[in-house]
């Protein structure tokens, strides 16, 4: 019994691996890569979500040890709560209007394969950014243009490959994902107001029953 729990469990890891490993794949290859990912299942949402965790390590990371010379934190405004909110918030609209959105495009991935392509499409950000915070302790305020340089590579790195996974995920021509991605965005945006008019009208709710719960006490007691 134990045997067949330890190769399950192997199984596992080596397909988590290899999934992971396929990450580099889709950095280097995207078009291929972000296809065979989805329509292959080459990708798995286990190596996604390390993906996405390693992001916001990275991103927390960022802040408490790049050198004081390129980034200035005011420790005693930091909340380390909202700095993994203002990540994960974003993103997880991201996927949630990216798979509203493109279905109306007649889009073929699936909302895990959204996720999963999403998530894989964040890989140069930890590969160049991690590296960068500890570079960041050895060179001179002289040297920070090819530090911001590096920075800058890594997100419009990750901007491509997000357009080359809603292509290749959803079977998009270049022009028609474009069109995708910028009602994405709007989507975000209305996703957003729904999301902040909702919680408006809950914490009136909550605010009306404390404040009626207060009246009928003060009146009885």
């Amino acid at each position: 019994m134990k045997s067949i729990i330890s190769s399950s469990a192997k199984a596992k890891l080596i397909h988590f691996r290899d999934t992971l490993r396929y990450s580099l794949h889709c950095v280097v290859s995207p078009f291929d890569g972000f296809w065979d990912l989805t329509h292959e299942k080459r990708g798995s949402a286990g190596a996604a979500t390390f993906i996405v965790i390693m992001t916001v390590l990275t991103n927390i990371w960022k802040t408490r040890y790049t050198s004081f010379v390129f980034i200035r934190v005011q420790w005693e405004y930091f909340n380390i709560v909202l700095n993994i909110c203002s990540f994960l918030l974003p993103f997880f609209v991201w996927v949630l209007s990216n798979w509203c959105l493109t279905t109306l495009f007649d889009g073929k991935g699936t909302m895990k394969d959204i996720y999963i392509g999403s998530s894989y499409a964040l890989t140069p950000y930890v590969l160049i950014q991690l590296p960068m915070i500890v570079a960041s302790n050895y060179i001179t305020y002289e040297e920070g243009a090819f530090y911001h340089y590096f920075l800058s590579f890594s997100l419009i790195w990750c901007a491509f490959l997000f357009l080359a996974s809603v292509m290749q995920i959803h079977d998009f021509s270049f022009g028609k994902a474009i069109l995708s991605i910028l009602c994405i965005l709007v989507g975000m945006l209305v996703i957003v107001f729904i999301m902040v008019l909702f919680f408006s009208l809950i914490s009136e709710a909550v605010a009306y029953f404390i404040s009626l719960y207060k009246e009928i006490a003060f009146r009885f007691y």
